[in-house]
């Protein structure tokens, strides 16, 4: 997962862990997992994602879970939106960077809201 190695690259911190769901990682490993099906009329499959983020520092702890359905229906609309930002100068650092690095995070979720929900707690 890219998280272990993006993350670290634009923030100071001391562990990364990340997990996947058994039943998710035996899907990814068998030959024989069927393609997704579309099931709705944007050709989404019926497929749901979450993640599930969780910092602490000190006593202090905060939390963010980004969830939709078909992660690979979100990715297009993530890709078109990172571009379009990089066109236009809307941009925090330039070269090779991480999405976390490049964009300033809460706009950039709240741009791809119509495909997934971000939930901020403290």
């Amino acid at each position: 997962m890219a998280d272990v190695v993006t993350v670290p690259s634009h923030l100071t911190v001391p562990e990364v862990r990340t997990y996947m769901t058994a039943e998710a990682a035996r899907d990814l490993a068998a030959p024989d997992t069927p393609a997704p099906a579309a099931v709705d009329e944007r050709g989404r499959s019926d497929q749901t994602f979450l993640v599930d983020v969780v910092v602490r520092s000190g006593g202090a702890e905060r939390r963010a879970v980004a969830r939709g359905q078909d992660i690979y229906a979100a990715t297009a609309p993530l890709v078109v939106e990172a571009v379009e930002r990089v066109l236009t100068g809307r941009t925090r650092a330039v070269g090779v960077a991480s999405a976390g690095k490049m964009f300033d995070a809460p706009d950039f979720l709240r741009a791809l809201s119509p495909h997934i929900t971000v939930e901020l707690f403290s």
